[in-house]
C-alpha cells in the first residue's frame, strides 16, 4: 500500500499510509483463494464475512462489500488502520501458508473510505424499545455495544468523561495513524443510528451505577478502557521534562499540541527524546516526538526486538524515520539539572534469563554495565491501567487486584445484576478489536438479559 516518504512524513502529522486505490483493492482481493471453509473468518474477534466481503470488491460492488462489513463492524474504518491484521484474521489465511496472506485489513480499509467519500448511510433505527441502556465510556468497546444495541432497537444513552468521543481512538492513537476525522465519521454513523451522546459526563462522580438504575436504566455496560499511567518508580522521575505516554499524547492529539500556535496547547521537548517502553504506545510517542522537533528519539526496551509488543508494521516505519532502538536497556535514574529539568538518564544493560508469566524471557540486570545518555525529555510508555472511581463507587462489583472488572469472557456478565463491561477495563491494556468483539458478545447477552432469555435474568 502506497505511504508517504520517511523524509517527508518525519516533518507532518499527515496519514503515513495512502490507501489502495481502486485497481490496487481489486488486484489484493482477486490473491483471495474464496477457500470453501475459510480460515480468516476464525481470527476476527467481531465475526466479519472476510470472503464474502473481498468477494463484492472483486465485482466492484463495493456498496455491497461496506454492507458486509457494516453488518458485523461499526468501525471498519478505525479497524482498517489501527488492528493487528498479521495476528487475528491475516495468520489463518490459507495463502499466508506458501506467501504474503491477503492484505484483509487494507481491503477493510478500502471499503470503508470509499463508503466515507459516498456518504455514509445508517440503517434506519427500528421501532424503539421500552428498554433503556447506559453505556459508560466512548471508546471502541463502548460504540461497538452502543451500534448494535441501537440497531435492535433499544434506548442508548453513552457518557463520556471528556469533552470529546472516542476515548483512545481519540487521545492515544496519533493522527498520522488514524486521523480524527475518521474517528469523528464513525461517531456521526453511530449517533445516526439513534445513540444519544453525552460528553464532560463522568459516571461515579455525576452518577454512580446505582443511581443510573433508579432514573431508568435497564442495563449498564461499563467501557472505561485503562486511561491511567504506570511509571517506572525510579530516582528522579519527577523531574520536568518527564511526561507519561498518556498525557504525551493526549496534550499531541486530543488537545492538538503538534498545530501550536493555532491550538494554545503548548509542549515541550527538547533535541535528545528518549522513550521508555515496546509497545505500540511507545512508537506512537517516539514518532509524534520526532514530528514536533526533535533531532534524536531513542526507544529503550529492556527486552531484545524479538519480545517487542508492538505492532511490526508500527517498528518498520518508526525505523523508517530515523528512530533509534536501543534494545536490552532499562532506565535506573533519571537526572536533573540545576532549574530541576531531566538532563539525563542512567541505564544498565541487559540480557534475557527464563521466560516469565508473559511468555517472554525475563530481563535480568547485568552488573555493572550501567551508562548514561544525554537527554533532555522522557516518555514513560510502559502501559496503563484502569481509572478506579468506578469500582469504588459500586458497591458490589468484583474487582481484581490491578483494579480490572471481574466479568465473564463469553457474556460480559459483572458480579452485579444487569451490569456488562468489557475491553481494556476487564483485560488490561490490549487492542481495539479485541474490545470490539467482547462488546459485541456483551451486546447479545445484554439483549438475552433484557428478553428475559438469558439464564441470569
Amino acid at each position: 500500500m502506497p505511504k508517504q516518504k520517511p523524509k517527508e512524513r518525519r516533518h507532518n502529522f499527515n496519514e503515513v499510509s495512502l490507501g489502495y486505490t481502486e485497481e490496487q483493492a481489486i488486484a489484493e482481493a482477486n490473491r483471495c483463494l474464496q477457500c470453501p471453509k475459510p480460515q480468516c473468518v476464525k481470527g476476527c474477534p467481531v465475526e466479519i464475512e472476510i470472503p464474502a466481503f473481498i468477494k463484492a470488491i472483486k465485482e466492484r460492488n463495493l456498496d455491497k462489500a461496506a454492507k458486509i462489513l457494516k453488518d458485523k463492524n461499526s468501525l471498519p474504518a478505525i479497524c482498517g488502520r489501527v488492528c493487528p491484521q498479521e495476528e487475528q484474521c491475516q495468520k489463518f489465511c490459507v495463502i499466508g501458508k506458501v506467501g504474503d496472506p491477503c492484505n484483509i485489513g487494507r481491503l477493510e480499509r478500502f471499503v470503508a473510505d470509499y463508503e466515507m467519500k459516498k456518504g455514509v448511510l445508517a440503517q434506519k433505527p427500528p421501532t424503539p424499545v421500552r428498554k433503556k441502556v447506559a453505556v459508560i465510556g466512548s471508546g471502541p468497546a463502548s460504540l461497538t455495544v452502543a451500534a448494535d444495541l441501537a440497531k435492535l432497537g433499544y434506548k442508548v444513552i453513552l457518557y463520556e468523561a471528556l469533552h470529546v468521543p472516542g476515548g483512545v481512538l481519540m487521545y492515544g492513537i496519533p493522527e498520522f495513524r488514524l486521523p480524527k476525522r475518521i474517528v469523528q465519521a464513525e461517531i456521526n454513523y453511530i449517533q445516526k443510528l439513534g445513540v444519544e451522546l453525552r460528553t464532560n459526563s463522568m459516571i461515579g462522580r455525576l452518577h454512580t451505577i446505582g443511581e443510573l438504575f433508579e432514573n431508568g436504566f435497564d442495563a449498564v455496560f461499563i467501557g472505561t478502557g485503562a486511561g491511567l499511567p504506570r511509571f517506572l518508580k525510579i530516582p528522579g522521575e519527577n523531574l520536568g521534562g518527564i511526561y507519561s505516554a498518556n498525557e504525551f499524547l493526549i496534550r499531541v492529539n486530543l488537545m492538538k499540541s503538534y498545530a501550536f500556535p493555532d491550538y494554545d496547547t503548548p509542549i515541550r521537548i527538547d533535541k535528545q527524546v528518549a522513550v521508555v517502553g515496546g509497545g505500540n504506545v511507545a512508537m506512537d510517542s517516539a514518532r509524534s516526538a520526532l514530528r514536533l522537533g526533535a533531532k534524536e528519539v531513542y526507544v529503550i526496551y529492556r527486552r531484545s526486538e524479538r519480545e517487542m509488543p508492538a505492532r511490526l508494521e508500527e517498528v518498520e516505519n518508526a525505523k523508517e524515520e530515523g528512530i533509534i532502538f536501543n534494545f536490552l536497556t532499562n532506565p535506573v535514574r533519571f537526572i536533573g539539572d540545576e532549574h530541576g529539568w531531566v538532563k539525563e538518564v542512567e541505564c544498565i544493560k541487559m540480557q534475557l534469563g527464563k521466560p516469565d508469566a508473559s511468555g517472554r524471557r525475563r530481563p535480568i540486570p547485568i552488573e555493572g554495565s550501567e551508562f548514561t545518555m544525554n537527554i533532555g525529555c522522557v516518555i514513560i510508555a510502559i502501559g496503563q491501567s484502569p481509572n478506579p472511581i468506578i469500582q469504588k463507587t459500586t458497591k458490589g462489583l468484583e474487582v481484581t487486584k490491578w483494579g480490572t472488572i471481574v466479568a465473564d469472557e463469553a457474556t460480559g456478565q459483572t458480579s452485579l445484576n444487569g451490569v456488562y463491561s468489557g475491553g481494556d477495563i476487564v483485560t488490561g491494556e490490549a487492542t481495539v478489536i479485541s474490545a470490539m468483539g467482547a462488546a459485541r458478545r456483551a451486546a447479545r447477552n445484554i439483549h438475552e438479559y433484557l428478553t428475559g432469555r438469558s439464564s441470569h435474568n
